[in-house]
């Protein structure tokens, strides 16, 4: 037997508090849409944008506003200065939305104004980064359909996995591609569009009676929405490594999930003399021990990350810490009361479904 903090004959009541639950996630995703409404949007990173990134190392401790006084002569246009990294480092991040403009010829102002404003502090330009408008409009499009494909397949998966239903699995991505067509056609922007595939699959999953990817897909879009809204809070970039830290929350909110609903079913066809509710809450409990021990373990080596990775991978593994702790919180509070209550308004039979022909 493997090791266990939690006993085996745990009978905490989950489902008890799903509701106080629902109200507390929906909180934080009103939040975080709120934020976002009042910014404007995301803010985008250069990445995604377009524009100019330097990054600057001094040798001693230099003040944050002469920098940004001194940066202001070379007439960047929406030029942005921060500190990049521990205060220890000296080190400093200058954005701005210039994409038309010669690398060399920003280098050699920055050096010029840093030396007159700064005569004998030694400094260093570290990296001078340029993306084109028509490249981060380009990236940020392909950004969100690897999302929103990465979800869509997880929604197949889970129901031929579970429910073996491969047939309305693939009925619902015949019925999405022709509704994501139809919007294309319209010219709605990625954002748009995104929304909308999100929507018209949460709803294909309900019409076709897909419990368990219903469930899933709607404790994943939880995960990444909560944590797109936090870092709208923080003030955060969204870059390609935020949208890799989104991929790998799914992957790793998935994984949690399925564990909780794999033992769903188990129990099911052990045909337990017990309602469908007593069933879900003995296999969180019973899968709740692994679920500690695995979730602690990331989050301890991604808080170590935050702590003492540096500037570079700071944001990533913030967006990883984030989206760890609520993907953990989602496979318990979300995913297995979403499929109960499903379950109990559409009237399906979970132990039925378990035994449909994989042909169904």
């Amino acid at each position: 037997m493997g090791l266990q903090i939690i006993r085996p004959d745990t009978r905490i009541n989950f489902l008890k508090i799903r509701y106080a639950a629902f109200i507390f996630s929906a909180l934080l995703i009103l939040v975080g849409l709120a934020s976002l409404l009042l910014k404007g949007g995301p803010q985008y990173g250069i990445d995604f944008s377009g524009g100019m990134i330097i990054q600057l190392k001094f040798e001693q401790q230099a003040d944050l506003a002469r920098i940004k006084q001194s940066l202001d002569k070379t007439n960047l246009p929406g030029l942005v200065v921060q500190r990049f990294g521990s205060a220890g480092d000296n080190e400093y991040l200058a954005r701005t939305s210039a994409s038309d403009m010669a690398s060399d010829m920003v280098r050699e102002n920055v050096q010029m104004n840093l030396e007159q404003d700064f005569p004998g502090q030694g400094f260093e330009v570290q990296r001078l980064e340029m993306v084109g408008p028509r490249v981060g409009a380009d990236l940020r499009s392909q950004a969100m359909e690897a999302m929103f494909y990465a979800i869509l397949l997880i929604a197949i998966y889970i129901s031929g996995r579970f429910e073996q239903r491969w047939l309305p699995a693939v009925i619902m991505a015949a019925g999405l591609t022709g509704g994501i067509a139809a919007l294309k056609w319209l010219g709605l922007p990625m954002e748009l569009l995104l929304m909308a595939a999100l929507v018209i699959t949460i709803g294909l999953c309900w019409k076709l009676k897909l419990t368990y990817a219903l469930g899933a897909v709607v404790a994943l879009v939880h995960d990444v929405f909560i944590t797109f809204g936090i870092f709208s809070l923080l003030n955060k970039e969204l870059d390609l490594t935020i949208v890799a830290a989104f991929l790998t929350i799914i992957g790793y909110s998935l994984n949690d999930t399925i564990i909780v609903f794999d033992r769903i079913r188990e129990n099911i066809r052990a045909k337990a003399d017990m309602s469908l509710p007593k069933v879900i809450n003995k296999s969180i409990n019973q899968t709740l021990s692994r679920t500690i021990l695995t979730s602690g373990t990331t989050l301890l080596i991604v808080l170590c990350l935050v702590l003492l990775g540096g500037g570079v991978i700071h944001d990533f593994a913030l967006a990883l810490l984030i989206g760890i702790g609520i993907g953990t919180y989602s496979s318990i509070f979300v995913a297995s009361p979403i499929l109960l209550g499903f379950a109990k308004i559409a009237d399906v039979d979970l132990e039925a479904e378990d035994r449909e022909p994989a042909s169904a």
